[in-house]
Protein backbone atom coordinates (compact mmCIF):
# COMPACT_ATOMS: atom_id res chain seq x y z
CA UNK A 1 0.00 0.00 0.00
CA UNK A 2 1.29 3.34 -0.21
CA UNK A 3 0.67 5.44 2.72
CA UNK A 4 -0.32 8.59 2.57
CA UNK A 5 1.98 10.09 5.49
CA UNK A 6 5.11 8.42 4.43
CA UNK A 7 4.79 8.73 1.07
CA UNK A 8 5.98 5.38 -0.06
CA UNK A 9 5.49 1.81 -0.68
CA UNK A 10 4.80 -0.20 2.63
CA UNK A 11 2.56 -3.11 4.43
CA UNK A 12 -0.41 -1.96 6.10
CA UNK A 13 -2.12 -2.48 9.39
CA UNK A 14 -3.64 -6.10 9.87
CA UNK A 15 -7.62 -4.12 10.69
CA UNK A 16 -8.65 -0.68 11.28
CA UNK A 17 -6.92 0.44 14.80
CA UNK A 18 -10.99 2.53 15.53
CA UNK A 19 -14.21 0.76 14.79
CA UNK A 20 -15.20 4.70 13.01
CA UNK A 21 -14.65 6.18 9.63
CA UNK A 22 -11.22 7.54 10.51
CA UNK A 23 -9.82 3.81 11.42
CA UNK A 24 -11.31 2.80 8.38
CA UNK A 25 -9.66 5.60 6.55
CA UNK A 26 -6.12 4.80 8.29
CA UNK A 27 -6.85 1.29 7.59
CA UNK A 28 -6.95 2.18 3.68
CA UNK A 29 -4.23 5.08 3.81
CA UNK A 30 -1.57 4.68 6.38
CA UNK A 31 1.35 1.94 7.03
CA UNK A 32 2.50 0.39 9.78
CA UNK A 33 5.55 2.11 10.00
CA UNK A 34 3.52 5.55 10.24
CA UNK A 35 0.91 4.21 12.53
CA UNK A 36 3.65 3.37 14.66
CA UNK A 37 5.26 6.46 14.80
CA UNK A 38 1.93 7.96 16.12
CA UNK A 39 1.90 5.67 18.89
CA UNK A 40 5.12 7.01 19.91
CA UNK A 41 3.52 10.52 19.49
CA UNK A 42 0.02 9.96 21.28
CA UNK A 43 2.08 9.94 25.31
CA UNK A 44 3.19 13.64 24.45
CA UNK A 45 0.23 14.74 23.34
CA UNK A 46 -1.87 13.53 25.89
CA UNK A 47 0.72 14.75 28.30
CA UNK A 48 1.06 18.14 26.86
CA UNK A 49 -2.48 18.81 26.49
CA UNK A 50 -3.60 17.22 29.96
CA UNK A 51 -5.95 15.10 28.22
CA UNK A 52 -7.74 12.48 30.36
CA UNK A 53 -9.06 9.85 28.38
CA UNK A 54 -12.23 8.86 30.32
CA UNK A 55 -13.65 12.00 29.23
CA UNK A 56 -15.35 11.45 25.97
CA UNK A 57 -14.44 15.03 24.75
CA UNK A 58 -10.50 14.61 25.64
CA UNK A 59 -10.58 11.17 23.36
CA UNK A 60 -12.36 13.17 20.62
CA UNK A 61 -9.53 15.80 21.11
CA UNK A 62 -6.84 12.90 20.93
CA UNK A 63 -8.66 11.43 17.70
CA UNK A 64 -8.52 14.86 16.07
CA UNK A 65 -5.00 14.76 16.80
CA UNK A 66 -4.28 11.49 15.38
CA UNK A 67 -6.01 12.64 12.39
CA UNK A 68 -4.03 15.71 11.96
CA UNK A 69 -0.71 13.75 12.81
CA UNK A 70 -1.46 10.55 10.27
CA UNK A 71 -3.12 12.87 7.12
CA UNK A 72 -2.53 16.66 7.98
CA UNK A 73 1.64 16.69 8.82
CA UNK A 74 1.35 17.68 12.28
CA UNK A 75 4.84 18.32 14.01
CA UNK A 76 6.88 15.95 15.50
CA UNK A 77 7.76 15.84 19.19
CA UNK A 78 10.58 17.97 19.78
CA UNK A 79 14.74 16.63 19.45
CA UNK A 80 15.29 14.84 22.58
CA UNK A 81 11.74 14.68 23.93
CA UNK A 82 11.36 11.76 26.73
CA UNK A 83 8.28 11.73 28.63
CA UNK A 84 8.06 12.46 31.75
CA UNK A 85 8.22 9.82 34.71
CA UNK A 86 4.80 9.19 35.14
CA UNK A 87 3.87 9.70 32.12
CA UNK A 88 1.22 7.60 29.54
CA UNK A 89 2.44 5.15 27.81
CA UNK A 90 0.67 3.06 25.26
CA UNK A 91 2.34 -0.12 24.54
CA UNK A 92 1.31 -3.14 22.01
CA UNK A 93 -0.65 -6.10 23.28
Amino acid sequence: MRCVRLGKELPGLPAPPFPNELGRRIYESISQEAWNQWVRHSPMVINEKGLKLSNPGDREALLRECEAFLFGGASQPPPGWVPPPGSVRITKK
